[in-house]
């Protein structure tokens, strides 16, 4: 028989400091507040910023040891992670994302039994995921060419995919695991496990490459094996260590699954959405005028942008965590400060970095290039640099905000509107008609960026949290599915 959701904070035992909290009356309540969900969100944002941190690192280094091959293995190898990767690891990623609102929610109803249903569900439409995705891998080489590359690069791209099929599948259980233990709030261990890997990755990397001679064949190893030990330590975790989440095998992972599957997509299309909307600029500025200067000064800010952006994933899964779990407990005051305390706190950093890039415009370029004209582009583009910073400040928090609420499909809709009915049209008549180049193409990006930014703010601030916690149970009875049977977990 099926068991309420949802109980009350004396059924669960939580009072005081486990319960929600008080209306706010005085100042030092405020402060107090303030602090509290400083320290929940920070120890979370924290270990999660350093795996992400990890995870991109093995991508770096690869492309850093293949780079001391050759240029073309370098080009090739590039073109395969920055295109191939990236576009399946965001599908992935998205489609994992589903697992954070239901496991979240779940846990802070106190149906902790779930989260394993709920992990093994995931683990099932993932590796379908990846059977779908795989003949891009496979006919990556003519998929290369066809975006232009020329065939000898396109050649040794295509066969370095091929050869991390295997890492590709390992996402599969990576990303579940990941959401499963960080609804948990179990991230130390997920960092730990990421630090590992990496420094496994670089000492497979020197081996293969410089002792054995495998070449790009030896980094695709590399690769694979890291993510798979990655993959295996966050299973052997869960399943050993994390007993009340994780409860064996059951056949209650198959049941309504396709419910489950609509908000994997719903999860994964908001997403790559955004990911691909800020591929696409690079795109379009590789067809201006002087397209040498303007995709290098682009590359070098978007390096910049993209090291912020990390920090914030970290934060868009911490907001999450807290929504979800805060929503399952039936806490919607505290769902509301941690939304509150994480974007104050993130547009604070959003100013912060955008103050140092715009003092620092004139000299951030110096550590990519000795090119004064480079140098130039760079330190014009700064000012949208800034502004960007700014907005990507905000923008993941929000993103983590719509995941831990479920609200995936909404969101995926407006960045539909944002960046690609507004957004992107508007770069391309700014860059290629008004003829402002690179910074037309940028600004009128920014335009969507910011538009979306703003809808999501009115959003937010318009928010019933109360109505959230009554429709949690609907969500995760819509999404997790109804049936799932006591005895079956």
């Amino acid at each position: 028989m099926e068991t309420p959701l949802l109980k009350s904070g004396a059924e669960r035992g939580y009072g005081g400091e486990g319960g929600d909290y008080p209306p706010l009356t005085s100042w030092r309540e405020v402060r107090s507040m303030l602090w509290r969900e400083t320290v929940k969100v920070w120890r979370v944002a924290g270990p999660l910023a350093f795996q992400i941190l990890c995870q991109f690192g093995t991508n770096l280094v690869t492309t850093v040891f293949v780079g001391h091959i050759g240029n073309l293995e370098l080009s090739a190898v590039s073109i395969s992670v920055s295109v191939i990767g990236t576009f399946s690891f965001g599908f992935m990623l998205g489609m994992g994302s589903a697992l954070e609102t239901l496991c979240g929610q779940a846990y802070g109803a106190g149906q902790v039994q779930l989260l394993g249903v709920y992990l093994q569900r995931s683990w099932i439409i993932l590796l379908v995921s990846c059977i779908i995705l795989l003949p891009i891998y496979i006919f990556a080489t003519p998929i290369l060419k066809a975006l232009g590359q020329e065939d000898e690069i396109a050649d040794l791209a295509g066969q370095f995919t091929l050869e991390t099929i295997p890492q590709l599948f390992s996402l599969a259980i990576i990303f579940p695991t990941q959401k499963f233990l960080q609804a948990q709030s179990k991230v130390n261990v997920q960092a730990t496990i990421c630090f590992v890997a990496l420094i496994l990755d670089i000492g497979m990397l020197a081996v293969f490459i410089f002792v054995f001679g495998w070449g790009t064949t030896g980094a695709a190893i590399a690769y694979d094996i890291s993510s798979w030990v990655t993959a295996v330590a966050q299973v052997v975790y869960a399943i050993s260590w994390c007993k009340e989440g994780w409860t064996g095998l059951t056949w209650s992972a198959f049941r309504e699954i396709w419910a489950f599957v609509r908000l994997s997509l719903a999860s994964a299309v908001m997403l790559c959405l955004e990911i691909w909307y800020f591929m696409i600029i690079i795109l379009l500025t590789g067809h201006l005028q002087n397209a040498v200067i303007a995709v290098g000064s682009l590359s070098i800010c978007m390096t910049f942008g993209g090291l912020e952006v990390v920090m914030f994933m970290g934060m868009n899964a911490a907001v999450s965590i807290r929504v979800s779990n805060e929503l399952g407990y039936g806490h919607p005051r505290a769902a509301k400060y941690s939304v509150f305390v994480a974007v104050s706190q993130s547009l604070l950093i959003g100013i912060f970095c955008m103050v140092v890039v715009l003092l620092a415009r004139d000299y951030i370029a110096i550590i990519f290039t000795t090119n004064k004209e480079m140098q130039e582009a760079v330190s014009h583009l700064a000012y949208l640099l800034g502004v960007t910073m700014l907005l990507n400040s905000l923008q993941p928090v929000f993103s983590g905000v719509a995941v831990g609420g479920g609200w995936q499909a909404m969101v995926a809709y407006i960045n539909l509107g944002c960046y690609y009915i507004l957004g992107i049209p508007l770069g391309y008549l700014l860059g290629y008609k008004a003829k402002l180049g690179v910074q037309g193409l940028w600004g009128g990006m920014i335009c969507g960026t910011a538009l979306q930014t703003l809808v999501l703010l009115f959003i937010v601030y318009r928010t019933n949290w109360n109505r959230e916690v009554e429709q949690t149970t609907e969500r995760m009875q819509k999404w997790g599915g109804q049936r799932i049977e006591a005895d079956d977990v």
